[in-house]
């Protein structure tokens, strides 16, 4: 077994991620598997499912509350803290100088132009993923079955991720039962040690024992750290001030926001701008803009529109003033809700581990995810690769007809080429995957 390493090991570890952690949800959950489970490994394959299949089932931004997991099976509690606050923090700090040049200079389309390397690279990472989490987790005809009905639901018909993950769910308890060598058991302990830190045949850490009164504790000091903020903006600019309205506003947006980034951005979109008038559609297209084309979760739009609710309402404040409040109090409003279920939650489902109806269930869960990574693999190809790719049908008196353009960029298609090779075939780090395409991306922008 592999030494455990370090609290300052782990450290430099969670800070790099949060300045490399590119590509959405998908593009970190891949970049977290590569870099804990594989090459550094320092948490078992079916560890690392059965956390990713819980933060899958909670509200806000999975991949953060995955980390914040990773971390805290590591170091415990002051573990988590770590992981979860790095990999945000990188991403607060360089969004809040973005939007500022954003409100003081204006359009900023360079931005887009420097990370266009970075878009290819992204794609290659998500579908070199895609091959090794189904390599591991399809291992029988029905999870086949079930990662594909996933993937057609979502690119097909656009069902809402939601709802796939509650009917994997289902079909992994029923079919637990009448089928149980179909549904075999891929996220729960094995009898053989997989030689990593925190290792798949490990019933549970020291850390992960739950109790009643620690469940208390946590409750208390997550729920104070939550709402204090909130309540002390209310008490300095009122209820209807605009620090109390986000921070209202995003604190119910965290507890409903099911399915990831892109499945709550149309109903934040839609309140902020129509709602309450925080910011234009114009400008939230813009923040969108710049949170796909810089490191973190994807989520972390919601604070480019908190900064923009505060720059255009600063009331008594000065415009710069209220801005940074405000997406200060929106990132913590939207973030230390993940720390609280993660907390509260982890050691409980540590402890199912051993649960062989819950580990059939998570199981099909996880097929499921592989069929939803797919899908974002294709999602992120058809924007990096092909921008003007267009499909349109026709029903006319010389039949039913259907016409397509590919519009394929043949600059991207070649960066998420050699990236892929670089990742799949020679095991090239990340960093220097991601390094070398942002630099291509930058002299092809010079040039």
């Amino acid at each position: 077994m592999k030494p455990h390493p370090s609290f300052g090991e782990a450290f430099r570890f969670w800070l790099k991620l949060g300045f490399i952690s590119f590509g959405g949800p998908t593009g970190q959950i891949a970049i977290m598997h590569t870099e804990l489970v594989e090459q550094r490994r320092w948490i078992g394959e079916q560890r690392f499912l059965h956390a990713l299949n819980y933060c899958m089932l909670l509200p806000g931004p999975e991949a953060t509350q995955l980390a914040t997991y990773c971390g805290w099976l590591l170091h415990g509690t002051w573990g988590g803290i770590v992981a979860g606050v790095l990999f945000v923090l990188p991403a607060a700090l360089l969004l809040w100088l973005l939007s500022y040049i954003y409100v003081a200079f204006g359009q900023i389309a360079w931005i887009a132009a420097l990370f266009g390397g970075l878009k290819p690279a992204v794609t290659a990472i998500v579908a070199a993923a895609t091959i090794r989490i189904g390599q591991r987790a399809l291992k029988t005809r029905p999870m086949w079955l079930l990662a594909a009905v996933s993937f057609v639901a979502l690119f097909v018909f656009e069902v809402p991720f939601p709802a796939i993950v509650a009917g994997a769910a289902a079909m992994g308890w029923l079919g637990g039962w009448f089928w149980p060598a179909a549904f075999t058991t891929a996220t729960g302990p094995v009898g053989a040690s997989s030689g990593t830190v925190v290792d798949d045949a490990q019933t549970t850490v020291d850390h992960a024992r739950p109790t009643f009164a620690r469940a208390l504790r946590v409750s208390a000091v997550c729920l104070a750290l939550w709402w204090t903020p909130v309540i002390v903006a209310a008490l300095a600019q009122g209820w209807s001030g605009t620090l109390a309205r986000q921070g209202l506003f995003f604190s119910k947006a965290a507890m409903v926001t099911f399915g990831g980034a892109y499945a709550v951005l149309p109903y934040v979109g839609q309140q902020a701008v129509d709602s309450y008038q925080w910011l234009t559609a114009p400008q939230m297209l813009d923040g969108l803009g710049l949170a796909e084309t810089t490191p973190g979760p994807l989520i972390m739009v919601v604070q480019f529109v908190g900064f923009l609710g505060g720059w255009n309402h600063p009331g008594a404040l000065s415009p710069l003033l209220s801005a940074t409040l405000a997406a200060a109090l929106t990132t913590w409003t939207t973030f230390v809700p993940c720390f609280y279920w993660i907390s509260l939650g982890a050691p409980y489902i540590e402890r199912m581990r051993g649960n062989v109806a819950v580990n059939r269930t998570l199981t099909a869960v996880t097929a499921a995810v592989v069929g939803v990574v797919a899908n974002l693999a294709v999602w992120f190809a058809q924007h990096a690769l092909f921008p003007g790719f267009k499909f349109t049908s026709e029903n006319s008196a010389d039949g039913y007809r259907l016409h397509y353009q590919l519009g394929a960029d043949v600059f991207s298609i070649a960066v998420a080429i050699a990236a892929f090779v670089a990742l799949h075939r020679f095991r090239v780090g990340l960093v220097p995957v991601i390094a070398a395409c942002a630099a291509v991306g930058l002299v092809r922008h010079l040039l």
